[in-house]
């Protein structure tokens, strides 16, 4: 399972809270945790300060409370605690699945299954409520998916297309039909 890795488990970048200019990267790979820092200052003692960087391996880091608190003040306790989980080899895989592939798992659950999985991670609630995914439902349950019926799901969105009783939908289609043709 861990060959569906890439080299890099997680990285994130960005400048350090008020009054701090100075920007930061953190990057875990599969060996090591990689923190790097540059000082963005006006005063002139800091004008030739170069980047720095700092490199240790994901034992060291997990016992490195210093480099651990640096993490939690730039870039909040959620990814502290996210990237201490990876050094402990807690790795989230079905996240870092494709999102072709996760759309087709989604297809094949109940919608039970569905709405607990989107409660997981935001990636995962963006997927289950996406049109990609309501799109896909629709068409598995119904024979046949019309232009029409298309046209529709365009204007209401896939999801209100899969709870709206056929009746509903067919009132809406004519009603589409009838501007169509006064309109022309």
């Amino acid at each position: 399972m861990a060959s569906l890795l890439g080299e890099v488990l997680f990285e994130v970048s960005g400048q350090g809270a008020a009054p701090n200019k100075d920007f930061y990267q953190f990057v875990i790979t599969k060996t090591e945790v990689i923190w790097r820092w540059w000082k963005i200052s006006l005063r002139s003692e800091y004008r030739t300060t170069r980047p720095g960087e700092m490199k240790q391996p994901h034992i060291y880091y997990l016992h490195d409370n210093q480099l651990q608190h640096q993490v939690k003040v730039v870039f909040g306790p959620h990814t502290l605690q996210y990237s201490k989980d990876l050094c402990e080899g807690n790795f989230d895989y079905l996240v870092r699945l494709p999102d072709r592939l996760i759309l087709r798992i989604l297809s094949l659950l109940e919608l039970e299954d569905v709405e607990k999985l989107r409660n997981t991670s935001q990636k995962l609630r963006r997927l289950c409520d996406s049109d990609e995914s309501w799109e896909q439902r629709v068409r598995a349950y119904c024979d046949t998916v019309t232009a029409e019926m298309e046209s529709v799901a365009k204007d209401v969105g896939w999801r209100n297309m899969f709870f709206t009783n056929k009746l509903q939908l067919q009132k809406q289609i004519s009603r589409r039909r009838l501007k169509q043709e006064s309109a022309g």
